[in-house]
């Protein structure tokens, strides 16, 4: 998994409520078990029409958010059902950071096992945020993990709480697996001594 410290990019608004897995993924690509390739399938029924053009009013399918990494997005984003294709779908889209004023649980946990900073703010800085995303090609915004800041282009900022433990994750690039593979030499020792206190085990 990718290391998160600073990502400076263009950040897109998405001024939605309640976007649920289901739209963020729809079910039709959930027969993969590869991370890879589902960035085609993201927002899908909003980015594309019936007859697979693309819809020029969603924001992705604008020009000057086509390659945006940031999504600044409205209230309880990641609800419905616990799919990580749903993450998975946003990186491979070339998106690692999600800033909203809450999250479902799950989809909270989920991003920060594949690398994604999901950021909860209040409502009022996310206006804020709003107002820089709205600006185009223009609304570059940089997250800087280690000193927990948003800052704008022009030069405003906002700070956000997140989880020592998770921040530790994302900021050396690993998953649960990789904090566990961390304390190796710990794990070692317990079964060496274990071993040859309770051989019978």
């Amino acid at each position: 998994m990718d290391k998160f410290t600073t990502l400076t990019g263009v950040a897109a608004p998405l001024e939605i409520m309640n976007v649920d897995t289901d739209m963020i993924i729809p079910k039709q690509y959930l027969k993969t078990i590869k991370r890879t390739g589902l960035g085609a399938g993201l927002f899908s029924e909003m980015r594309f029409n019936d007859d697979g053009s693309e819809n020029p009013d969603f924001v992705l399918n604008k020009p000057a958010y086509r390659h945006a990494k940031i999504l600044v997005a409205g209230d309880n984003f990641g609800c419905g059902s616990s799919r990580e294709h749903a993450p998975w779908a946003l990186l491979d889209f070339g998106i690692r950071c999600v800033i909203s004023t809450s999250f479902a649980d799950i989809f909270y946990n989920n991003c920060f096992n594949n690398g994604i900073l999901p950021i909860v703010v209040s409502e009022s800085d996310l206006e804020k945020l709003f107002d820089d995303a709205r600006r185009g090609a223009n609304a570059t915004l940089t997250v800087d993990l280690e000193a927990q800041e948003i800052r704008g282009p022009d030069g405003g900022s906002v700070k956000f709480d997140i989880d020592p433990a998770r921040k530790n994750k994302l900021l050396k690039g690993l998953d649960d697996i990789g904090v566990t593979m961390e304390k190796t030499p710990s794990i070692a020792s317990f079964e060496q001594k274990t071993a040859t206190s309770r051989p019978w085990i």
